[in-house]
């Protein structure tokens, strides 16, 4: 792309951009560039979609990932490694030549390796490279593009190009009154219509309104529920994939420093912020899951550099971890590997980038698959109270139309799954069922659909090395006390609203070290109910509000990696 100072001006510039690695802030040369840059307009793109459209989540199947050749090539190579086992990659480079030769060196395949011959200033694509987006939730797939937030032109041009090369359309919103500043890193969606980002997009985009910014994600991407947070203080960039991501539509990992450390209270205030607030796509609260902030030396920010493992990419059944360092690296891998059972959880070093401020998820660009097969599934609660056969529901959409689907059920995953048919209802609607179980049975299972044109797709897509779980319950004879849960529980208080004393009922599958906390609406601790070791099993406990006021407060269990927050309401 081009902008409004001197040609002589800017083609040094350029040349500049080719000399160094550029860092993933703006140098202070680009500061002053930016107050001049003006991104072109080209009218052929700027309309947004006539139809609906959706923006996909990471965790959908991709065809490929986008990469750029350039810095950190050793880090590339691993990141072309994995990939390429999942899908296509597509390498932006100047030279094919020198990266075949680079990537061979290292036992790399090509197979699967595409060589997207163009220019560019920087390793970033996540935060200018393309957005895949479907019409009508599945049908063209389409790619999204915005001013990229650095006046690094090349870069900026980089989805117009990569459009071209797939043949696929292009909607960009660098003209009013659709024109906005946006950047990769600071985006994550759920593929339902829910975004977070940090308040970096309302900064950075002063002359709209926060309800304009809102109206183009949505008439771009799909859009309908934008959740931004407060910005970071030694976050300097401000993107959110440096400490939180979404691994499913219901699952959030959050990077936890030490109490009172570096970003760490507000990490934390914007967690209680969007936990206070909102649930997922399917109405229910979300689920956290904690896994550490790795310090270099001894140090967290600002004296150490920014580490983090929210920063990896899922490609399909692998995830790509940013690792640094064995001491606690295991620890995050082992967090991954619990919270993604299924997925290939591999790591890839990232201490030579991460003093950039980035790491995996910075310098990859997930592309979708041009035929989707999108199943829409909420995942069952960790207990099922029923005597009878268990619905399963999921919406399953593809554009050739739905051949068959099924729920895929089993009590031992060593015998293999049985399957049961699953039958539209309602438009996109289907709904199977598993019979009706023996008392504390616990029940894997997986969904899966094929579509018309002969594809078929599994949701969770690791299926069926990866599954959902959950414990029948229904007999009333059993004693409690003899039930031994196989997974964590926090029921929801009962009554609800209370006045002044509440139960709260909790299973845990194993003897654990448990902390069951109350909190008011502004995070402030009011209560600790539990702290300490309890055997498996059902357990409850009575919060007595009597001398507090009237309000909403949040009780958050946590046992080892597990932690879940549940509302309440004292109504005196």
């Amino acid at each position: 792309m081009k902008a409004t100072f001197s040609l002589f001006f800017f083609l040094a510039f350029l040349q500049n951009s080719f000399a160094q690695d550029l860092p993933h802030q703006m140098t202070e040369q680009e500061t002053i560039l930016w107050k001049n840059y003006v991104a072109p307009v080209n009218p052929l793109f700027t309309d947004p979609p006539v139809s609906p459209v959706r923006g996909i989540a990471e965790w959908e199947e991709l065809q490929g990932l986008i990469i750029t050749w350039t810095s950190f090539q050793s880090i590339l190579r691993q990141v072309v490694d994995y990939a390429q086992e999942e899908g296509e990659v597509f390498i932006i480079c100047n030279d094919s030549n020198s990266v075949r030769t680079y990537l061979q060196a290292g036992g790399v395949p090509l197979d699967n390796v595409n060589f997207l011959i163009t220019s560019f200033n920087s390793i970033w694509v996540r935060d200018y490279g393309p957005w895949t987006a479907y019409t009508n939730d599945i049908d063209t797939l389409s790619i999204i593009d915005w001013i990229y937030n650095r006046p690094r032109p090349l870069d900026d041009a980089s989805p117009v190009f990569f459009a071209n090369y797939i043949s696929s359309p292009i909607y960009q919103t660098t003209a009013p009154p659709y024109d906005l500043i946006h950047t990769g890193g600071n985006l994550m969606v759920d593929g339902h219509g829910t975004a977070f980002s940090s308040k970096l997009i309302l900064n950075e985009n002063q002359t709209k309104t926060e309800a304009q910014i809102d109206e183009i994600m949505n008439k771009y991407l799909g859009i309908n529920r934008y959740i931004k947070m407060n910005t970071l203080p030694y976050d300097v960039i401000h993107h959110i994939d440096m400490h939180i991501k979404l691994l499913d539509e219901e699952t959030l990992l959050v990077g936890q420093y030490p109490a009172g450390v570096a970003d760490g209270p507000q990490i934390e205030a914007n967690l209680q912020y969007v936990l206070d607030n909102f649930q997922t796509c399917f109405g229910k609260p979300y689920k956290v899951i904690r896994i550490p902030m790795p310090p270099e030396n001894g140090q967290y920010p600002p004296q150490g550099d920014y580490r983090t493992y929210t920063n990896s990419i899922i490609i399909n059944k692998t995830v790509i971890v940013p690792t640094y360092e064995l001491l606690y690296d295991t620890t995050a891998l082992r967090i991954y590997r619990e919270a993604m059972p299924g997925y290939n959880i591999v790591g890839v070093n990232s201490n030579a980038i991460i003093p950039s401020l980035g790491a995996i998820h910075c310098i990859v660009k997930e592309v979708g698959v041009f035929d989707p097969v999108w199943i829409s599934h909420s995942k069952m609660e960790p207990v099922v109270k029923t005597p009878v056969s268990i619905p399963i529901q999921a919406v399953i959409k593809t554009k050739s139309g739905i051949s068959s689907a099924s729920v895929l059920w089993t009590s031992d995953t060593t015998t293999g799954f049985n399957s049961e048919p699953m039958q539209f209802i309602s438009g996109d609607t289907a709904i199977g069922y598993i019979p009706a179980q023996p008392d504390s049975t616990v029940i894997f299972y997986y969904l899966s659909a094929s579509s018309n044109s002969g594809k078929t797709v599994a949701k969770p897509l690791v299926a069926p090395d990866g599954f959902y779980k959950f414990v029948v319950e229904n007999s009333v004879t059993n004693s409690e006390d003899d039930f031994h849960p196989e997974v964590f529980y926090l029921s929801q208080n009962y009554p609800n609203p209370f006045n002044p004393a509440t139960t709260i009922k909790y299973s845990i599958p194993a003897s654990s070290f448990i902390q069951l906390k109350v909190y008011d609406v502004l995070g402030n601790e009011i209560s600790t109910l539990i702290n300490e070791e309890k055997s498996s099993g059902n357990h409850e406990v009575t919060f007595d509000a009597a001398g507090l006021p009237s309000g909403i407060y949040f009780y958050t269990i946590e046992a080892g990696l597990f932690t879940e927050s549940k509302k309440m309401i004292l109504l005196k």
